[in-house]
């Protein structure tokens, strides 16, 4: 138990190996919190090579989850995430140098975004395009198959637009963000 002076009641002369001393703001170590014990330039490059690395493998090799997140969403969730980690634990030793880092993976995911809407040729290379599951009534494995979608997935998602039959769709399309598009016939019967 901590006394007043902050020395140890139970020793009341002072001898206690185990005393604690209460320490004010003036006693915090400011310069090992806020100062940079990373240089600038690693930040950088450890957070770009991490960004490209991961936004790579989710983009390329992770097959689209169904949902409503794109993997870009997702990618600077997960960094950030870790990032943030590291600066409040102590692994990068102040808080500056985890600020840099989110500083950097954000930056790199806003420059992602513009080049995606000023670039169709980027867009076309970071976002997945739409893929037909179904056309003209008829499944398409071969798609199924490379995005593992089941049947019954996709008999779920065709249940929630009110389609019993394939005969009354047109096609369905997985779009980049996982979600699916139900593209009805106008001759099918609602």
């Amino acid at each position: 138990m901590i006394g007043t002076s902050g020395g140890c009641l139970s020793c009341a002369d002072g001898s206690c190996d185990e005393m604690i001393m209460m320490t004010g703001w003036s006693d915090l170590d400011w310069n090992g919190m806020f100062g940079m014990t990373v240089p600038f330039a690693e930040i950088l490059i450890r957070g770009t090579v991490m960004y490209w690395l991961l936004f790579l493998i989710f983009r390329f090799l992770i097959p689209r989850d169904v949902g409503g997140i794109g993997i870009a969403d997702i990618l600077i969730l997960v960094i950030i995430a870790d990032a943030a980690q590291n600066a409040m634990s102590g692994d990068y030793k102040s808080v500056t140098d985890g600020a840099l880092l989110v500083g950097v993976l954000v930056a790199w995911n806003m420059f992602f975004d513009r080049l995606s809407y000023f670039w169709p040729a980027f867009r076309r290379f970071s976002t997945p395009p739409s893929l037909c599951l179904v056309s003209k009534g008829k499944l398409m494995r071969r798609n199924m198959r490379r995005e593992f979608i089941t049947e019954d997935e996709l008999w779920e998602h065709l249940r929630r637009e009110g389609v019993d039959s394939l005969d009354q769709v047109e096609s369905v399309r997985m779009e980049s963000d996982g979600g699916f598009s139900v593209l009805k016939r106008k001759d099918a019967r609602t």
